[in-house]
């Protein structure tokens, strides 16, 4: 019963903070807030119920845990503090789960959804990219213009790098004493070399979203309390007392940047656990 209640709240909870992230940019602290009240409530009635306080220890143990390192990405700049907190809350609501609802998970939750976080998170973002440089078609003139300008340095890499790779092929042949296969080799270097190239796309693809998608100069008479300003180092909105300083400062322009609203991939994350349990695992069978 509590396993549902647990699973119940961490969804209801996620998908509020993600309409809330989409809507405005921020997730309200009281959201993670009451989560974690309601976690930390729970586990306490069922240590009291079952007279074992090992179901409390592990919500503290794993929620702190992911609180640590929420902050951990917050504070190098790739997350919001309300995503940090996000997560914490959704460790100390399920800090472990019932073969019920997770009868294909192999390594422990927590793991797993960290895991899974991640890879959701990447596939999500990547989307949410493509969707935005479809609505602002300056970010796709902007790619096309650097992979045009960048044409040659693409076409000769991609020479060099088959060359490379097919060298390769034929040095590992000779020094393991096995036959060279001409086929093999031209394939096994194609493929890596294409990989490569798609790497390095993307990487200028990701650049071009992040100038043109996510930053924007704008007057400071338009500046409001929340925005991140470019030269902000963490995911962290000005504040009122900020905003009156910037204003009285004299200056004219300032640019502010936006990311990607990240909440939708804890709750995202959390149904690819328990449907398809450990991606890793997945991966490895894969290969």
């Amino acid at each position: 019963m509590f396993d549902l209640i647990y699973l119940i709240v961490a969804f209801s909870g996620s998908i509020l903070a993600s309409a809330w992230d989409l809507k405005t940019t921020e997730i309200p602290d009281e959201i993670p807030y009451l989560m974690i009240l309601i976690a930390l409530t729970l586990h306490l009635i069922e240590a009291l119920i079952a007279w074992d306080y090992q179901p409390l220890l592990n919500s503290l143990l794993v929620g702190l845990g992911f609180l640590g390192f929420g902050f951990l990405m917050y504070y190098a700049g790739q997350w919001g503090g309300g995503d940090a907190k996000l997560l914490a809350a959704i460790g100390f609501l399920l800090p472990s789960l019932s073969k019920n609802f997770s009868p294909k998970l192999i390594l422990p939750f927590p793991l797993s959804y960290l895991f899974n976080v991640f890879l959701i998170g990447a596939a999500y973002m990547l989307l949410y990219a493509f969707i935005l440089a479809l609505i602002k078609r300056k970010i796709l003139k902007r790619f096309f213009e650097d992979v045009k300008a960048n044409s040659r340095l693409l076409t000769f890499g991609s020479i060099f790098l088959f060359t490379l790779f097919l060298l390769l092929n034929w040095f590992l042949s000779v020094y393991f004493k096995v036959k060279f296969e001409l086929l093999f080799s031209l394939k096994y270097s194609f493929l890596p070399m294409i990989l490569t190239l798609a790497v390095f796309l993307l990487w200028k693809f990701a650049k071009a979203v992040e100038e043109v998608g996510f930053k924007k100069r704008i007057p400071v008479s338009k500046l409001k309390v929340g925005d991140v300003l470019e030269e902000s180092k963490l995911w962290e909105g000005i504040t009122e007392k900020e905003l009156r300083k910037i204003k009285k400062s004299g200056r004219k322009y300032v640019v502010i940047k936006e990311g990607v609203r990240f909440a939708p991939a804890f709750p995202l994350a959390l149904i690819f656990t328990l449907w398809f349990g450990d991606y890793l695992l997945i991966f490895l069978n894969l290969m």
